[in-house]
């Protein structure tokens, strides 16, 4: 064993040489510090967060679902045969009608040919995703190969949205989710919170499966609406089949059981086919939620835990801005990885005193509406880093890294960065807008104190003989927008 001494310090006190050791410095648990990665690990990291967040996946399922042709496809690998005993195992074990027909069988086969690396992705999302669907769907007597239908919904992309503007892991248009219990407001949007959606989709197919009494049909349903799948009963001639009345389906739901079922046989038998899937950079087990008792944004978050930024906005996407509101009344959560929350919970009052000091550093980050014609350039400088940035111009760093190009979160002074800010007011060199920029003496003058709906105009007409100009002068206003509260001289 090898014995490390600490260097000893003599200092001498009233006239006596008496030896001290030094205490060492503590970390403070809060602080943030630059640790070196493993770059070929940091690569392959990055890589997989990527997957993540590209929508990629999500525009292909949704392509393919509505253009689906049915036509032969050459995939010796799998005989018709061998299909039809491996469906009859399937149908007997699930309420789902999954018997054999050349539609299904085409859309087996062009899966399994055409978009193997696709369902290795998805099945490495499906280790963290599919244990808390099959905890919903048991609680609500679903048919736990529902599972399956999130990934033709959304490929597994709680922000997924579609062109019709139906968003999240189970679709919901907005409407159907506000009657559904998922709230959406500037902040959060519940329809990407996975767990909330996923109750909202359960109670929502036992609605559909009470009306129509067969999976399927509550499938279809799910897709197009009750009325279309009523429609399509009458229109052939009262079947009560999903196959027998597909032909008077919109297009999009034609392929949408097909795709359905397709996707739980590739699933099941996923083994057989020798599918590799990815390895899970989570496991659901391996996460737990933490109930926000003040503000905090997820970089504030990520600074004091130290999980990247990516992670967060990965484990909480139902937060719009990346901003956890506290609002009377209501509860929100923020899921970390379990080795992160004991080191939060310990800290909770340094952790939640750190981020209001930083908030009161600014204005409150009211929600702004993006606008992607706005570009602005931003230059680093000292002390910035990727999440200070984002919440400077109101964006995501994952959009700032795809905007440039970024495969790290690496940033050196100087740097130029192209951004497309939430607020477009904001940009990389302070420009005088709406706020006063010399000193207003306001003794003696005539003041109006600025109410929600004003303009400059609305003012100046307010006060006869009085011009938008004189307004500007009086109060040193560049621009033209005005702030809630604001005192403004409207004489001379």
């Amino acid at each position: 064993m090898v014995k490390t001494t600490e260097k000893v310090i003599d200092s001498v006190v009233d006239g006596k040489t008496i030896p001290i050791k030094p205490i060492s410095p503590v970390q403070d648990s809060l602080s943030i510090k630059e640790l070196k990665d493993h770059e070929l690990a940091l690569e392959l990291d990055e890589k997989w967060l990527e997957e993540l967040y590209s929508n990629t996946l999500f525009d292909t399922i949704y392509k393919t679902v509505s253009e689906l042709d049915y036509k032969d496809i050459d995939f010796p690998e799998l005989s018709t045969d061998t299909l039809k005993a491996r469906l009859a195992k399937l149908n007997a074990r699930t309420p789902f009608n999954v018997e054999y027909n050349t539609s299904l069988e085409s859309v087996i086969k062009s899966f399994l040919k055409h978009r193997r690396n696709s369902f290795e992705r998805l099945m490495g999302l499906s280790h963290y995703y599919f244990p808390m669907f099959e905890a919903e769907f048991d609680n609500y007597n679903i048919p736990l190969e529902m599972k399956y239908l999130s990934i033709v919904e959304s490929a597994l992309k709680p922000r997924a949205k579609s062109r019709v503007g139906a968003t999240g892991l189970w679709q919901f248009m907005f409407a159907t989710g506000k009657q559904y219990g998922l709230d959406v407001s500037s902040y959060v949007d519940e329809r990407s919170d996975p767990i909330k959606s996923t109750k909202s989709a359960a109670t929502y197919l036992s609605k559909l499966y009470e009306i129509f009494g067969d999976w399927d049909l509550a499938l279809a349903a799910y897709n197009s609406g009750p009325g279309n799948v009523s429609k399509a009963i009458r229109r052939s001639g009262g079947y009560e089949n999903y196959w027998n009345i597909r032909h008077n389906l919109p297009r999009e739901t034609a392929g949408y059981v097909p795709a359905f079922l397709a996707t739980m046989y590739i699933f099941e038998f996923a083994e057989e086919h020798g599918f590799k899937p990815e390895k899970p950079q989570f496991h659901y087990v391996e996460t737990d939620t933490i109930r926000v008792k003040q503000m905090i944004t997820l970089d504030q978050v990520s600074e004091v835990t130290q999980v990247p930024i990516e992670e967060l906005q990965f484990l909480n996407p139902s937060y719009k801005l990346d901003i956890i509101p506290h609002i009377e009344g209501k509860d929100y959560y923020l899921r970390l990885p379990r080795q992160a929350v004991g080191s939060f919970v310990a800290n909770e009052e340094q952790i939640y005193g750190y981020a209001k000091a930083e908030f009161d550093k600014r204005e409150k980050p009211l929600p702004q509406f993006f606008n992607a014609d706005t570009k602005t350039v931003y230059r680093v400088k000292s002390g910035d880093y990727l999440g200070k940035i984002a919440r400077k111009f109101g964006v995501r760093v994952s959009q700032i890294k795809q905007w440039n190009g970024l495969r790290s979160n690496n940033l050196r002074i100087g740097q130029r960065l192209t951004i497309y800010p939430r607020n477009p007011s904001v940009s990389s060199s302070p420009k005088p807008t709406t706020t006063v920029t010399k000193t207003v003496d306001v003794a003696n003058k005539k003041t109006y104190k600025v109410q929600k709906g004003d303009s400059l105009w609305s003012i100046s007409q307010k006060f006869p003989g009085i011009s938008v100009q004189n307004i500007k002068d009086w109060n040193g206003i560049s621009g033209t927008k005005l702030k809630i509260g604001m005192t403004l001289i409207v004489s001379n």
